[in-house]
């Protein structure tokens, strides 16, 4: 019994004291610099204790947003410069702010994996945005024909009809108070959108998803907030037996759509018109489900559903905010717009793709308010990273984004300002082939559903121009903040004009 004990506390002063130092020894022999490791929580609770300080009060639009966003992050790199690391727990977490070697990281797709992943966040969405290996593989290739061009074209009559429906809201608003706040109305957008484009006919269920879905974001984000202990989501507290009801609810709405497709098919019938039949019909083979089971499947549709809502909303919301301030891009789009359409031509594929000032702004906005402002990796086995890092096992990787998106060693001295002509000639010349813009990712890995989230972004911002031109609201507090994408903290009041 005295083995055993002094077994268990040396595999414990191993695991919570000798390794992280032993580590923190390793990264200092190589110039990467950070605090000293502090047992069990290392910098975890004065990065949050920092973030929840900074996001307190709005900030002024033209403020730099990375100290309400990454301060802690901010303040390593301004205190040693930037090769850094920090303490995720007994972790290290190593800053990778070279271009070049963000390429080798990214390219390289089970070299530096995703950390395998909080279970508290397993409970939101799982799927392709955790797989690795094999089940990656297997997966990635089964998902993609429903996210090819040729089927996402067959979706914009759906696109066209939730925008209609968002306007015809607005229009609504704008018969009580010139003063709408577009928020709530850009995700209910996004969200009918993927309704419709991933359950068809289904979409009122598809609604019903969304909703709790956003209901569970925000308790796997209060959940993600402080350092997981292991165990722990399985204390039948009142957060985490909500968690589990909503999973419960979500798998019971999904499961009941997929069957009824899957009888469907085992029918013969077909149907090549949403994302969840593409899929199904894809993973079906002589009569039955092949590759992926049901579950698998209702675990990628939560993850589409999921993505594609939150992307899509948080693109347009910061656009409409940026051309707010910005009314000469704002004057300059809708003349584009309204060469390419006219004043109520409905979008089509065609003139969406000649849309290159409304392309080159979402570029930009895209740079400035990145959906995911950081990714992060982990390595298994000791590895060289460049031409001179070397990595021990058990190193994590950060990839921040926002912080890439905005230096300006690589962007210039007017990096933090929105100057949609950066991308005049289009995002390889913007970055001069390095990879220091990748705000859907980049490599193996990159999102399958950009040119959705893209194509989706072009038709509603061709319609809101064509039918309003906007200012922000004297009552517009500027306060992006991070649950799991940038949100705007208190809503997004606009002054609209009907055109």
């Amino acid at each position: 019994m005295v083995a055993v004990a002094g077994w268990w506390g040396w595999r414990t002063l191993e695991w919570m004291w000798l390794k992280p130092k032993r580590m923190e020894k390793h990264l200092r022999s190589q110039g990467i610099k950070g605090n000293p490791y502090r047992i069990f929580f290392g910098d975890f609770k004065d990065s949050a204790a920092m973030t929840k300080q900074n996001q307190t009060n709005p900030i002024a639009i033209s403020d730099d947003i990375i100290p309400r966003l990454l301060p802690f992050i901010q303040k390593t790199i301004n205190t040693y410069g930037k090769k850094t690391f920090m303490w995720f727990g007994y972790m290290p977490r190593v800053h990778i702010m070279e271009p070049k070697l963000v390429k080798e990281v990214m390219s390289k797709n089970f070299v530096y994996l995703k950390p395998k992943s909080n279970p508290f966040g397993r409970m939101l969405v799982g799927g392709l945005g955790i797989y690795e290996h094999d089940q990656w593989a297997k997966h990635r290739k089964i998902v993609n024909p429903a996210f090819r061009m040729e089927k996402i074209k067959l979706m914009l009559p759906a696109f066209h009809v939730s925008c209609v429906e968002m306007i015809n809201s607005w229009e609504k608003a704008l018969k009580e108070s010139k003063e709408v706040d577009v928020w709530p109305y850009l995700q209910n957008l996004s969200a009918d959108v993927i309704s419709r484009t991933a359950f068809g006919s289904s979409y009122k269920e598809g609604r019903k998803i969304f909703q709790l879905l956003t209901l569970q974001t925000g308790l796997v984000t209060q959940a993600l907030s402080t350092l997981y202990i292991p165990g722990s989501r399985f204390l039948p507290t009142k957060r985490n037996m909500r968690m589990k009801k909503i999973v419960k609810e979500l798998e019971h709405l999904l499961t009941n759509m997929i069957n009824k497709r899957v009888e469907g098919l085992k029918n013969g019938e077909t149907n090549n018109e949403d994302l969840l039949s593409i899929l199904l019909e894809s993973n079906f083979k002589q009569g039955e489900i092949k590759g992926m089971t049901i579950k698998e499947v209702i675990e990628e549709c939560k993850l589409f559903y999921f993505a594609g809502q939150e992307t899509t909303a948080v693109l347009l919301l910061w656009t409409m905010v940026l051309l707010a301030q910005h009314q000469e891009w704002q004057h300059r789009a809708r003349e584009e717009v309204l060469r390419v359409f006219g004043n109520d031509g409905d979008p089509n594929f065609d003139g969406i793709n000649r849309l290159k000032i409304v392309t080159m702004i979402l570029n930009e906005v895209l740079r400035l308010y990145p959906p995911i402002i950081e990714m992060t990796r982990i390595i298994e086995e000791d590895m060289k990273l460049g031409e001179s890092l070397h990595l021990q096992a058990g190193t994590s990787l950060s990839l921040p984004i926002l912080l890439l998106h905005h230096d300006k060693e690589i962007w210039g001295e007017d990096a933090k300002e929105f100057k949609p002509e950066r991308f005049a000639e289009g995002i390889s010349n913007a970055t001069k082939g390095h990879v220091s813009y990748f705000p859907f990712g980049w490599g193996p890995r990159v999102c399958i559903g950009q040119n959705f989230a893209l194509l989706e972004a072009k038709m509603a911002v061709a319609m809101i121009l064509q039918r309003f031109s906007f200012e922000l609201s004297p009552s517009y507090a500027h306060a992006p903040y991070r649950i799991v994408t940038i949100k705007p903290q208190f809503g997004a009041p606009f002054i609209l004009h009907r055109l």
